[in-house]
């Protein structure tokens, strides 16, 4: 695999969960976070042997532009409203006091940390996905591009949240690595697991149905009364959620009377909700070194992050990953 993109958020949350809290630090304090995200990293370089690894991250995990679109974005998940910078998650401060460690580690690790201000880790993962395809392109066959690397995908996102299906691309090669039954054994979800789960054909439309649909996991509403099955019914009659919308404005076959009056009374959400959906393609980036360190950037810092936090096995299974 060429590039390995790490949803890391999505991965600590489910160490955190995943792990049991008596994993703890000489002093006592909570580490399974740590150790959970290093073991995950430690098995996915070993298992993919990628060539450069991102661990993407929220730099702000409740974007302004999509708040303002709608204002309900992820509100539920609020623990504190800020005006000087981003609003603070809820999370369990278990949790929390784990976070810096984690950044100490990939640090000492050589293992690049890319967020971008005001933008999620769903956003810098569309950027380097557009980057990746520009840079690689799709084949004009439909193919796998750069056969002469392999077969297979190029890159592969590594994350729990469903939102960034809307990135796979089977001409690409990008593909979503979802745990649903851990990191171990995910989902590969291409485009045929797209058709058969959601029965929708390319990520593209996934996002389209998305916005029908609505999540309330972001406190997107979607349009009452249409559910993911209407949704994918509709765009494969119609094949974009712009003909859908002028379809129902038209009063023509395919969308019912009472899909038409829904989808009317969504109209205000439907103005804005694509752009809140839709993850970014562009969000700015400083220059950073994604290639797979053969050798931890700064060993002294991790051998001394590892007797603090009591981390070591943990440390040395990734470290041995990334001399292999």
């Amino acid at each position: 695999m060429r590039l390995l993109l790490l949803d890391t958020a999505s991965l600590y949350f489910r160490a955190y969960f995943g792990m049991p809290d008596s994993l703890r630090s000489p002093d006592g304090r909570p580490v399974n976070a740590v150790r959970g995200l290093l073991d995950m990293i430690a098995f996915l370089v070993t298992e993919h042997r990628p060539d450069r690894v991102v661990a993407c991250w929220d730099d702000d995990w409740r974007p302004a532009f999509r708040v303002e679109a709608i204002g309900s974005y992820k509100e539920h998940r609020v623990a504190e409203l800020r005006s000087d910078g981003p609003d603070v998650e809820e999370m369990p401060e278990d949790l929390r006091a784990q976070i810096p460690v984690i950044v100490d580690v990939l640090a000492a690790l050589g293992i690049a940390r890319v967020g971008s201000p005001g933008y999620e880790a769903d956003d810098v993962i569309g950027t380097l996905v557009a980057r990746e395809v520009a840079a690689h392109g799709p084949r004009a066959d439909g193919g796998t591009p750069d056969e002469a690397e392999g077969p297979g995908p190029q890159v592969g996102i590594v994350t729990g949240d469903r939102d960034l299906f809307q990135l796979v691309d089977d001409a690409a090669g990008v593909v979503v690595l979802y745990p649903a039954r851990g990191v171990r054994d995910p989902d590969v979800v291409d485009q045929a697991r797209l058709a058969e789960k959601y029965g929708v054909p390319t990520g593209t439309a996934y996002a389209e149905m998305a916005v029908l649909r609505g999540d309330p996991s972001d406190g997107l509403p979607g349009v009452a009364g249409i559910g993911e099955k209407t949704a994918a019914k509709l765009l494969a009659t119609f094949g974009t959620l712009d003909r859908i919308l002028a379809a129902a404005a038209a009063g023509e076959k395919g969308v019912t009377p009472s899909q038409r009056t829904k989808i009317a009374a969504a109209a205000d959400y439907l103005a804005v909700a694509p752009d809140v959906v839709r993850v970014a393609h562009d969000a700015p980036l400083e220059p950073f070194d994604d290639s797979l360190p053969n050798e931890p950037a700064d060993p002294a810092a991790l051998e001394t992050l590892a007797e603090r936090w009591g981390i070591g096995s943990s440390v040395h299974r990734v470290v041995s990953a990334l001399q292999a």
